[in-house]
């Protein structure tokens, strides 16, 4: 994938430690909450272009993230589903975009769409505190209402790119991502991302999760950045698409 010569890499840190940040290339950096319990640990993708940034995907808000961004260039913050360890920043930010299927369930930040009560009540939702005194059981995601709903076909130009919308159900009903075909990048949230994809979640779809793994194997992207886990070639992508696709029609 050709990147942006003029975009030098960023350098990024967090003195606390909760997050950490890993450039994958010039323009494009990892972050992720590493003491956070793996099944939240979700990859927070920071795109940078001549004049913004995109942020894709937020975490779950323990602990404060814009902070640590640089303030020279404005920041979006776009958020694939409404996941508890995907937008727990998104309040953040003045500039927020997401699934125009959970806008609602956004703006209010209710349990029942984002799954917020798996993380308050799992044994161990973190391997140390992201602050004094902090309790899971407090925990609670403060609303972010989006200021641009997204759907199938919308596009977002964005840190140097421009994205087409596509919809992905299966893992939830609002599952969207990002689709670069001149530059060869997708973001897929967690619709694929290496290990065992999660789809017996109360509102996970199989049917449409099939007809998502099949849409996916379809493209030809340079560069997949997945909502878990390391980043895949398109090779990689298809396998994992062609394994999900055979493991459930065996599962009938």
């Amino acid at each position: 994938m050709k990147m942006d010569e003029s975009t030098p890499p960023m350098t990024l840190t967090d003195p606390s430690g909760w997050f950490r940040f890993e450039p994958l290339r010039p323009g494009i950096t990892r972050i992720t909450e590493p003491h956070a319990h793996l099944f939240f640990r979700a990859n927070l993708w920071l795109l940078e272009g001549a004049e913004d940034r995109l942020l894709v995907d937020c975490g779950n808000g323990l602990a404060p993230l814009a902070p640590l961004l640089p303030p020279d260039k404005p920041v979006a913050a776009l958020v694939t589903h409404a996941h508890v360890d995907h937008v727990g920043a998104l309040h953040e930010f003045a500039v927020r975009l997401g699934p125009a299927e959970s806008a609602e369930a956004l703006a209010t930040m209710e349990d029942g769409a984002t799954l917020a009560p798996l993380f308050r009540d799992h044994p161990e939702p973190v391997s140390r505190p992201p602050s004094p005194g902090w309790s899971a059981r407090g925990f609670r995601l403060r609303p972010a209402p989006l200021t641009r709903a997204l759907r199938e076909g919308d596009r977002v130009a964005a840190a140097g790119f421009d994205f087409a919308v596509l919809a992905l159900p299966g893992h939830s009903p609002d599952s969207i991502g990002l689709w670069d075909a001149a530059r060869g990048l997708l973001v897929t949230g967690d619709a694929l991302y290496e290990g065992g994809l999660v789809d017996d979640l109360p509102h996970s779809d199989k049917a449409a999760y099939r007809r998502t793994m099949e849409r996916l194997a379809a493209l030809g992207p340079a560069l997949v950045l997945p909502g878990h886990g390391a980043a895949l070639d398109a090779r990689r992508m298809r396998e994992i698409a062609a394994g999900w696709l055979a493991d459930d029609g065996r599962k009938g």
